[in-house]
């Protein structure tokens, strides 16, 4: 993975989203930044952690703005508070915080957080921050809001094989859609306390999810664009996503079926064999919206080095190292 963190620290530029309402660090980078700092974390990487300060340092002087109160610009929170954890720097634990507190101002009446839209990503992106925010500090509402959240979501979303559609509009398996899914999902579950009463339904639907991947995976332990789709090509970004998933059931005792160990296994040997020389991954499918077009989906353009790729093989690489 030096090679992945390598090409992730020399590039100069931040990857922003802007919208024009919406301001803030582009959710792919805050992700590979993230992963990154957990491996780094994990191995005892000073010089990782300390470069990653550094890079993220200018963010708490808002140097790189983020206008918050919306879904893809809060999330950036996870990075602060990882790496407040790592470097107990109260600075970023105050910038973290602060994303995941606003998160839930004026909530609906129903409890879940104003950032609600009910698009798949949004169960790794409200998900994971609250996560975050549990184990910084300890507090039961951070693991409550990501619960709660988690519940609703799955409510309103998974079809009656596990998967989730793309969109209301678009009633296609994609395949990075669902990975959101999946890491939202296996994230809340590894903090959240077994006896939490929504802990049963996030379980089982975590599950059932699993089991329909298991399915799906291609002999050679790719997944692929549309996951039910046999012509669909191999895609980078869901195979480290869902690989990622499946670790952190293993990793916690949630799977114990050693075909998902088997599955884990497949996955990272084909996927780095996608890692350049250069540490970009290949097969990263360019960002998509919804369509209700099959041919939208097959005929999409790859790119190598896109975050949404490096991201969950860092992610992946954290968890594998922890499993026997």
């Amino acid at each position: 993975m030096k090679k992945v963190i390598d090409d992730f620290l020399v590039r100069q530029d931040y990857m922003m989203y802007n919208t024009g309402d919406v301001v803030a660090m582009h959710y792919a980078e805050v992700c590979t930044a993230y992963g990154a700092a957990r491996l780094a974390g994990s191995t005892g990487n000073k010089a990782i952690i300390k470069a990653l300060s550094e890079r993220y340092s200018l963010r708490i002087t808002d140097s790189i703005p983020n206008t918050a109160n919306h879904v893809d610009a809060n999330v950036y929170g996870i990075l602060p508070l990882e790496l407040f954890q790592l470097t107990g720097d109260s600075a970023f634990f105050r910038q973290g915080i602060e994303l995941a507190d606003g998160q839930w101002q004026d909530p609906l009446p129903n409890g879940l957080t104003r950032q609600t839209r009910f698009w798949i990503d949004d169960v790794y992106m409200i998900g994971s921050l609250q996560t975050q925010a549990y184990r910084a500090t300890g507090k039961s509402k951070y693991i409550d809001r990501a619960a709660r959240e988690t519940v609703a979501y799955l409510d309103s979303l998974q079809e009656s094989n596990g998967l989730f559609h793309h969109g209301p509009e678009a009633p296609f398996f994609w395949g990075r859609g669902n990975g959101w899914v999946a890491a939202g999902v296996a994230t809340v579950l590894s903090e959240l306390p077994p006896d939490h009463k929504d802990y049963p339904k996030i379980e089982a639907a975590y599950k059932k999810m699993m089991a329909a991947l298991l399915r799906y995976q291609a002999e050679d332990g790719m997944w692929r664009q549309l996951l039910d789709v046999e012509s669909a090509w191999k895609e980078t970004s869901c195979t480290g996503m869902f690989a990622y998933a499946m670790a952190v059931g293993l990793k916690t005792g949630i799977l114990n079926d050693e075909a998902y160990q088997t599955a884990c296994k497949k996955a990272w040997t084909t996927l780095t064999g996608y890692i350049g020389d250069d540490g970009k991954i290949s097969d990263v499918c360019v960002g998509t919206g919804q369509s209700t077009d099959i041919n939208y989906y097959l005929d999409r353009p790859t790119v190598s080095g896109d975050f949404h790729g490096q991201a969950p093989v860092l992610w992946l690489a954290n968890e594998l190292i922890e499993l026997p």
